[in-house]
This record gives C-alpha cells, sequence and structure tokens, in this order.
C-alpha cells in the first residue's frame, strides 16, 4: 500500500505549474533568511472573488510566503533541531535527472545514549537538509564541503526496499564507508527542517484538475449572497417529509438537546436533499454551549439516513473528540452488538493521532480494521475456511478423526528428524495460520497481516488473535477410579485404531497420538474461536450493505451456540461419559449421558445455522490491503479524518459524497478548506465553529495582514450569512459567563439549569478571594525575555504553585476530585511553570487531583474545574502585545467550569486600554477583585520568590507586599540600608530577618525604626 502511495506523491513535481516543492528547493540561504522575499508578491485576499481562477489564485503566494516563514522560523533555532545519521545512500529507479533526483537513504542504527536522549525518526512529507556536519547554525548548512542541500521524505521505508524514499533538490554525492577496502567514508547528517504534508495538500487544492475537480460548492462561495445559506424555497415548496428524516428526528430527541442545538440538525438534515443549489450552512457555537454534542447528534441521523459524509477538523485531537462523541450516542442505540459499526472509519495516522489512548475508537479506525478484514478474508484462516472446517467437524468428526490419524501416520513416516512441530502447530498450518512468538511474547506475527503504523494497538490485536487461535484449553485429568477405568479403555481403542497400537518412534521419543476425545476438543477450542472471532470482527467492520440485520443477529446466536456447544463437550468429556457415542449417534448413549439431548440438539442447530449463514454471506474477493483500504471508504457511510487528509480522499474511484461537515471551520484557513470542498459529489457542506475564539495560526507577518488566516466561516459572517447560534451554555459558573457573553456575544448566550443549581458553586479553598470568579493582583513581579522571544513573569509562577499546592492539600482532606488548569498566553510562562511544578502532580485527567499547564491554543476546545491564568505582563506603559487579542482572552476566560482565577498586575493591563481593562475594572465593580497581599499564603510566596530571584530589595521598600502585610513593622533608613549593603550586597540575609518578624502574628502594631 504505501509503495502505491509513494508513487503518487512522486509524480508531485511533475504537473505543468511550478510546485511548492519546486519553490521551496529553489530557496538559496540568502533567500531563506530573507524575511522580504515575498513581500511584494503577497496581495491583500479580496472578500470576493470574479471566478473560481481568481479565488484560487489569490490563495497562491501567501501559500508560499507562509510556507517561507515556517522554514525561515525553524532555520533561526536550527542548534535545538532533531539530527540523525545517513548510512547510506542509493539512487532510486525512478531517479531521471535534472529533475526527479529519486534516492532511497538508510538510516545508522542509533545507541542507546542517542535514543533516551531524543531521536529523530523522519516521517512522510519532513523537509530535511543534508549536510556533514551536526548544525550549530543556518551557514554550517552551506559549507564548500557540501553545499546547501534540501530533500524531501518522500514515503516511510516499504517491505523489502532499501530504505527511506527522498526527493532531492541537488545531486548527491555520498561515498559509503568500506572497512574492507579501508575506505572511511563520508559523513552525512538528515536535519529536520519542517512538515510539508499540509501545504502540498494545500497547494495541489489551489491548482486542481479542471476536468476531475468539484466546484459546486466554491462557486457558491465566490460572491456571497446571505439567501444562499438559508432554506431553498424550492424544497420549501415540494417538500414532503421522508419516513427516514422522520425516524432521525425521533431520534435525536433522545439525546436530549435544547432548543438551538434540535433546531440547528433539524436544518441541516433537511439541507440534504436539495438537488436545487449548493449551500453552505453555518453552526455557531460559543463556548460551552455543546457544539461537539449538537455535531454528533447531526452525524448519528445522517448515519441513520445512510447519507455518505465526510467529517472533518483541523486537528487530530478535534477529530478524536467528535468520533468519540458520536460513538457514544451509536453504541448504546445497536440492537445487534457492535454491528453497523463497519459504516464508520476513522482515517487517519495512528501514531500522530495516538490511537492507542482511545481504545473505544479502535473498531472504527481504518488501519484497524483492514488489520482485522485482512485476517477474514484470507481463504483458509479466515471466515470461509473456518467455516468450512467447523462444518465438516460438527457433520461427520469420526471422518476428520480419521484424516487427523492419516496425517499423523504420515507424518511419522515421511519426517522422523522433525520433533519440533507438536499438534497445534500442524493443526494451524493446516487452516492457514501461522503464529510466531519470540521469548519474550512482545513481537507476533501473523500470515498476510503488514505493520499498519500500528504500535501498541496493533499488538492487542496480535494479542487477541493468537488469543481466539492458539491458546488451549488445559486437559482435565480423571477425578476417580471408574472414570480412570473409561478413560483407559477408550484410549486403548484410539491407540488400536493408529497402526502400532497409535506409537511412532521419533529418534529416542516416543509420541502418542490425540484420542478422539482430545483431538475433538482441541478442533472445536482452536476451529471455534477463530470463527468467532471471524463472525464478531465481520458483522463490526463490514459495510451494513454487505451484511443485513437479520444476517448480523444468526452470527450472534451461532457465536453464541458455540460457546454453549463447547461448554457441554467440555462437560462431557470431563466426566468420560462417552463424547464418542454422543456424536457417533450411539443409540444407547441417550439412555446413559446427561446433557445428551441438549448436546445433540445445540451440535445440529449449530450446523444448520453455520450452513445456512454459509449461504447467506458474501464476502469481496480482497487480498491486497490497499484494496481493502479502498473498499472501506468506498462502502462507509460516515468517514472521518483532519482537514489535510482528505487530500487522499481525491481517488479515481471514491464513491461520491453528499455533505461534508468541518468541525472548528473557524481555526482553518479559507485555503486549507478547498481540500475537501472539491470532493466528487460533494453537494453541500456544514461548517460548525466560532470566529470569537482562535483563528488559524499564521507564521508570516505579511500574510497575516494580508487576511491569510481568515476563515471561510469568518468571511460568511462578514455578509451577513445566516447562522445557527447554540445560545445555552452548560459549562462555566454563572459568575465565569457573565464577562465573556456581555463582551464577545452580546448577551446572547443563556446559561443552562445546570450551571445555575446550587450544587453547581463550588469551594476548593477558603477565603473569598478564592470563590468562583476572581481577579488577583500581583503588583510585584517582572516581566521578562527569554532566549526565543517569548515572555514571562517568575512571580507569578510562584503565587501558581502556592495556589495549586494549597489545592492539592485540601483535595487530600476533602477526599474531592479536582482538576486543574494553569494557562498563560506566553509559552516561556509555560514552561516556567511546568518547570516549578515538576512532577508533584499527576497530569492524569481521571486521578483524583490533576494539573495540566497549557498555552491558551493548547486548550482551545478544553476545559477543568478550576482555571488559573497567568497574563504575565507587567510593565509601566501597559504594552501587552498579543494579549490585547480578543480571541485569545475570549478562549483563556471560558475554559473553566466552578473556579476562574486569574493572576496579573492590574495598573499594567488598565494602562493597556484593551479589553484587559475592561475586565478588571468589571472585576471590581462586582467585587471580585482582590490584591495578594490579602492572603497570608501569598504574602509568603511572593517574598520568598523574591528572595530566591534576588530581587529581595523590592522588599526593602515601605510599600512592598513584606511591609504592608506586617503587624508590626520594621522600617530602615537609607543610610542604613547603605551601610548593610557592604555586608550583605544581596540583601537577602537581612530581608529573610525582617520577613520572619513581620510575618510573625504578632499583637503589636508599633513601628519599629533603624538606623536613624
Amino acid at each position: 500500500m504505501m509503495k502505491m502511495a509513494t508513487t503518487k506523491k512522486k509524480k508531485e513535481g511533475s504537473k505543468g505549474h511550478q510546485g511548492l516543492v519546486d519553490f521551496v528547493f529553489s530557496w538559496s540561504i540568502s533567500d531563506v533568511m530573507n524575511e522580504k522575499l515575498y513581500t511584494d508578491k503577497v496581495k491583500q485576499i479580496p472578500e470576493t472573488f470574479l471566478s473560481t481562477t481568481h479565488y484560487m489564485q489569490s490563495f497562491i503566494y501567501p501559500l508560499i510566503e507562509e510556507t517561507h516563514a515556517d522554514l525561515l522560523s525553524n532555520m533561526k533555532t536550527l542548534s535545538g533541531a532533531r539530527v540523525c545519521e545517513v548510512f547510506d545512500v542509493k539512487i532510486s529507479k525512478d531517479y531521471k535527472p535534472p529533475k526527479e533526483l529519486y534516492y532511497e537513504i538508510s538510516l545508522k542504527q542509533m545507541g542507546e545514549n542517542e535514543k533516551r536522549e531524543g531521536s529523530y525518526e523522519p516521517q512522510f512529507g519532513d523537509l530535511i537538509a543534508l549536510t556533514d556536519v551536526r548544525p550549530k547554525c543556518i551557514f554550517d548548512l552551506n559549507r564548500p564541503k557540501r553545499p546547501y542541500l534540501l530533500a524531501l521524505i518522500q514515503g516511510m521505508k516499504d517491505e523489502g526496499s532499501f530504505g527511506l524514499p527522498i526527493l532531492s533538490s541537488k545531486a548527491i554525492e555520498f561515498e559509503k564507508q568500506d572497512n574492507e577496502k579501508g575506505k572511511k567514508g563520508d559523513k552525512l547528517f538528515a536535519v529536520y527542517l519542517t512538515n510539508l504534508t499540509t501545504n502540498i495538500g494545500i497547494w495541489k487544492a489551489l491548482n486542481p484538475d479542471p476536468e476531475a475537480s468539484n466546484m459546486k460548492i466554491i462557486r457558491s462561495v465566490l460572491q456571497v449572497d446571505p439567501s444562499v445559506g438559508g432554506n431553498c424555497t424550492l424544497c420549501s415548496n415540494e417538500k414532503t417529509t421522508g419516513a427516514s428524516e422522520l425516524y432521525s428526528s425521533a431520534a435525536i430527541r433522545n439525546f436530549g438537546l435544547n432548543k438551538s442545538q434540535e433546531t440547528a440538525v433539524l436544518n441541516c438534515i433537511a439541507t440534504k436533499d436539495c438537488h436545487h443549489q449548493n449551500m453552505v450552512k453555518l453552526i455557531w457555537g460559543p463556548p460551552g454551549t455543546g457544539k461537539t454534542k449538537t455535531v454528533a447528534s447531526l452525524l448519528f441521523a445522517l448515519l441513520q439516513m445512510k447519507c455518505r459524509t465526510l467529517t472533518c477538523a483541523p486537528t487530530n485531537v478535534a477529530v478524536l473528540g467528535v468520533t468519540n462523541r458520536l460513538m457514544t450516542l451509536v453504541r448504546p442505540t445497536s440492537e445487534c452488538d457492535t454491528y453497523g459499526l463497519g459504516d464508520i472509519v476513522l482515517y487517519g495516522n495512528g501514531e500522530r493521532m495516538k490511537i492507542d489512548d482511545y481504545e473505544d475508537l479502535f473498531d472504527v479506525f481504518l488501519d484497524y480494521r483492514i488489520s482485522v478484514l485482512s485476517y477474514c478474508l484470507a481463504p483458509l484462516s479466515g471466515w470461509k475456511g473456518s467455516t468450512k472446517s467447523m462444518i465438516q467437524l460438527l457433520e461427520d468428526p469420526k471422518n476428520q478423526y480419521q484424516l487427523y490419524l492419516n496425517k499423523e501416520k504420515e507424518k511419522g513416516e515421511n519426517d522422523d528428524d522433525d520433533d519440533e512441530h507438536d499438534s497445534d502447530e500442524e493443526g494451524e498450518r493446516k487452516e492457514g495460520l501461522f503464529i510466531s512468538m519470540n521469548a519474550s511474547g512482545s513481537q507476533a506475527k501473523v500470515h498476510k497481516i503488514e505493520n499498519q503504523g500500528l504500535k501498541n494497538s496493533k499488538q492487542k490485536f496480535l494479542k487477541k488473535v493468537i488469543d481466539q487461535t492458539v491458546k488451549e484449553n488445559k486437559k482435565k485429568k480423571p477425578k476417580d477410579k471408574a472414570a480412570s477405568q473409561k478413560f483407559k479403555h477408550h484410549k486403548e481403542e484410539d491407540n488400536a485404531a493408529c497402526s502400532k497400537k497409535n506409537k511412532m518412534e521419533k529418534g529416542n521419543r516416543v509420541e502418542t497420538c490425540l484420542t478422539f476425545d482430545e483431538f475433538f476438543l482441541k478442533e472445536l477450542n482452536s476451529i471455534g474461536k477463530r470463527l468467532i472471532f471471524c463472525i464478531t470482527s465481520l458483522y463490526t467492520h463490514m459495510p451494513t450493505s454487505f451484511i443485513q440485520k437479520e444476517v448480523a443477529k444468526d452470527m450472534i446466536r451461532v457465536c453464541n451456540m458455540l460457546q454453549a456447544l463447547g461448554t457441554l463437550v467440555r462437560n462431557v468429556a470431563a466426566t468420560n461419559d462417552g463424547l464418542r457415542d454422543v456424536l457417533f449417534g450411539t443409540q444407547t448413549a441417550e439412555r446413559r449421558i446427561r446433557h445428551f439431548n441438549e448436546l445433540r440438539v445445540t451440535r445440529m442447530e449449530c450446523l444448520v445455522k453455520l450452513q445456512h449463514l454459509q449461504e447467506r454471506i458474501f464476502l469481496p474477493n480482497l487480498t491486497e490491503n490497499y484494496e481493502i483500504r479502498s473498499f472501506c471508504l468506498k462502502s462507509a457511510c460516515l468517514i472521518f479524518c483532519t482537514v489535510s487528509s482528505s487530500s487522499k480522499l481525491h481517488t479515481e474511484g471514491m464513491e461520491p459524497l453528499e455533505l461534508l461537515v468541518i468541525d472548528e471551520a473557524a481555526q482553518l484557513r479559507e485555503c486549507e478548506s478547498t481540500i475537501p470542498l472539491q470532493l466528487p459529489g460533494l453537494r453541500h457542506a456544514i461548517l460548525v465553529g466560532d470566529e470569537k475564539q482562535l483563528p488559524a495560526m499564521v507564521q508570516s507577518k505579511i500574510c497575516e495582514k494580508a487576511g491569510f488566516g481568515r476563515s471561510l466561516f469568518e468571511r460568511l459572517l462578514m455578509f451577513g450569512h445566516p447562522k445557527h447560534l447554540l445560545n445555552v451554555q452548560y459549562r462555566m459558573h454563572p459568575s465565569i459567563s457573565l464577562f465573556p457573553n456581555t463582551v464577545f456575544y452580546g448577551k446572547k448566550i443563556m446559561d443552562g439549569p445546570n450551571v445555575k443549581s446550587v450544587t453547581y458553586n463550588k469551594r476548593f479553598l477558603e477565603g473569598s478571594m478564592f470563590g468562583s470568579y476572581s481577579f488577583i493582583d500581583i503588583n510585584n513581579g517582572n516581566e521578562q525575555i527569554d532566549n526565543r522571544c517569548s515572555t514571562k513573569n517568575l512571580l507569578e509562577v510562584y503565587v501558581i504553585a502556592e495556589i495549586v499546592s494549597n489545592l492539592h492539600k485540601q483535595s487530600l482532606v476533602s477526599k474531592q476530585k479536582v482538576r486543574v488548569g494553569c494557562i498563560s498566553p506566553y509559552k516561556a510562562q509555560v514552561f516556567a511553570i511546568q518547570e516549578k511544578l515538576g512532577n508533584t502532580y499527576s497530569t492524569d485527567r481521571d486521578s483524583d487531583f490533576s494539573v495540566n499547564v497549557r498555552s491558551v491554543d493548547g486548550f482551545q476546545g478544553g476545559e477543568e474545574d478550576v482555571i488559573i491564568i497567568s497574563t504575565v505582563r507587567c510593565n509601566g506603559n501597559g504594552s501587552i502585545g498579543f494579549l490585547s487579542n480578543h480571541q485569545r482572552t475570549n478562549v483563556v476566560l471560558t475554559r473553566a467550569r466552578h473556579c476562574l482565577w486569574i493572576l496579573g498586575n492590574s495598573a499594567t493591563l488598565v494602562n493597556s486600554g484593551s479589553v484587559w481593562k475592561k475586565l478588571v475594572l468589571d472585576a471590581k465593580s462586582r467585587g471580585c477583585f482582590y490584591n495578594a497581599k490579602d492572603d497570608k499564603n501569598l504574602v509568603q510566596a511572593i517574598s520568598s520568590a523574591l528572595i530566591e530571584l534576588g530581587q529581595s530589595d523590592n522588599l526593602l521598600n515601605t510599600d512592598s507586599v513584606l511591609f504592608k502585610t506586617a503587624r508590626g513593622k520594621v522600617c530602615l533608613s537609607d543610610e542604613f540600608s547603605k551601610s548593610y549593603a557592604r555586608i550583605d550586597p544581596t540583601g537577602d540575609d537581612l530581608v529573610s530577618k525582617l520577613a520572619a518578624i513581620n510575618l510573625k502574628d504578632e499583637p503589636s502594631t508599633s513601628t519599629r525604626n533603624y538606623g536613624n
């Protein structure tokens, strides 16, 4: 499969127009470092467009400049770039100079120390620099011996191939080390620069094949007409509600949607049947309004209606979130176990998705499905072979046993030297399955199941197969003397049936064949487990168009029968009551064997049902993984993937999709939306998002100014495009939601009944300062710039550490589960908080006390019980940089459920004249403004922090937190301070002593003067 994908990727640069990779390869180091390289090329992106060509071309140079800016940014931090050493370079069979310089590189195996330090494993789409030194700066890439050389990773290592396929910007000169000839060889390193996968996907979408591309929806949004987003008048006139729509309406009403959510879902469902125009619907979901729940309910309805729908999102996290929510709706409503999940496909890279953390999604994850179906569709070990073997065993066990004896005899005669293969392995070879494990049991290989990029999940699957096919029940020993005699009698009969009392000499070892009972039990167990695995896998992973519901019900019944039959057979065999007599139909058996009728009936019913299923189940003849992949995608009703991954769905023969749903659409650059919008057959799109939260990230200042970060969602709203507002929020305590609702949403959002409940008002710390909402003023701080030009405020770091520590102590006392989130807009502050907290607290959200520290971008879509915000900025001129951004402010203020505590320098924020000024004044007017000096624990934390940070001179001022909070006060004259400074230059020793005096809970309020 990967080999095919690689071939397609290699054609990227061979189109008539210049490809994005060609631009990148053409840049010299001076070009990369030139921040103004495309200043005159990047134009302001229009709000309306004259044609589809005008639309696409408007994004071309902004995309090139954004790629250039991203590369420049990574070049500036080259000393910290990930590096791996190249062991060998060989010319690929596709090598066609001067443009198509394809090679295969193999990487040097790393030692344990290198692995521990963190190694670089190149991924598909990575742009790398090839150099003969480990670069410390950008100019190391342009050494005279090896000039500036770039390469693009074209795919992952194929089975049986030499190494990683790459496309190089220039011819590579490399001489491999040869110890025999005494050649030292060349040194070559691959240095990670950036990943171009997404941008190449956008480039292809902006340069479509005019004959193959679907421009219907894109044409509808060139000139924005508000009426296009409304309901179709022609459909309204001829509308008759169908049975499927009525069923879907009834189904979603069971999900507890509020009026605004239900209206949005039903309106979007009605859109699917419109063939008069191509519409784009907008669902506006402010924080906490149940946006994901609404989308999942919509998708559930579309699944019931068998409407082929693609659901995309900008990130893997968002895709997993909406898929997981849909599954919580689908599983409880399923009448037949996991039947129907074959209509749902989650598509993407398992490692990047971290799919192992989402075990509930394995049944819809495409790579896992391919592995399972490749096993089930195998002619011998899969459904067909296992069904045939079980029917033969149940229909004529005597004949099957005789075949076994003949095989053992033949093996004894012709294979005397082979004493390593026991009967289990021989039986499995007969069924076409061989599983081998290493000594530790940590690796497993199954015939025709290739590595799909899964790690733990793949191992779990293989373990499941092993458990289903190999594990053998322990043999039951006779319990009493009579049973022992009966057992001995049957064994003597079987031994007689096998030549020379069933004993075959193998060297110095004597091996005895299985008795009939042993053989039947083993075969029933082995084949039964394989068959049950295949049955459950097929009704789970095959689309409902191939397996009808009634057939699935019969499949479940057969599984139950096989399990019941196994239990009955084991019970009869364990008591040695004559299993042979039951299966061979001896007339006297009925009178003397318990469970005779039950076993006979179960066996016959199972046999009939299996034969019936054999006639009713028609599986596709697929042997290769890429064929199964295509089959799954073509047959699915709902497909989930990232927007960039949707480019891989533009394949020949792909069944048309009807609807596109883009979640978090406001975080998506408009040009990126063009990837899924052009999918074959697509008629309508539903965009879900909130333009008042974080937009897409744009690296280039030139592109940002040109409007490159604007989403299609935002542009449509600019022209009054209709939207369905979700107007009830269920996350924030009303005191938390009040400010963002007023400032950002014009008081259009209502608080849900759950957040208005008295029980929602939770207290995690004592004191009014730590109520549901508060601004805590910290005016002693000092903002600093780190080596990456990011800002931090270490005093706020210490205060956060103190608050978190107190929360943890209180949580242990109260045994109350608490989830804490610490947010800052600045990466330097995030790192500083993480470093201060260390590994003291769990980050696992399921633990009794968890703390997660992230940037604003990292918390988009997230929520916690308690949120602590560090605003960082502390200066005299009110400069707060991008902190003033309304969208970032909105996100940071809407993550908390029960408590939101904002730390900052009020003077700086008020002087900024930004939205933060409004917030500080609002907190004061509501009585939610507090000074850190009002809390004794925070005073101690601040004092300790100033001493540790070498800022103890701030504590010697009479207006410092140390003096303002003292009960009895010590004042120092200027002369005394100067004199003591000669003894204690840092002043730390004196401050520590004064702090000890001032922080004592003394009744005295007098002032002590020293040095006058």
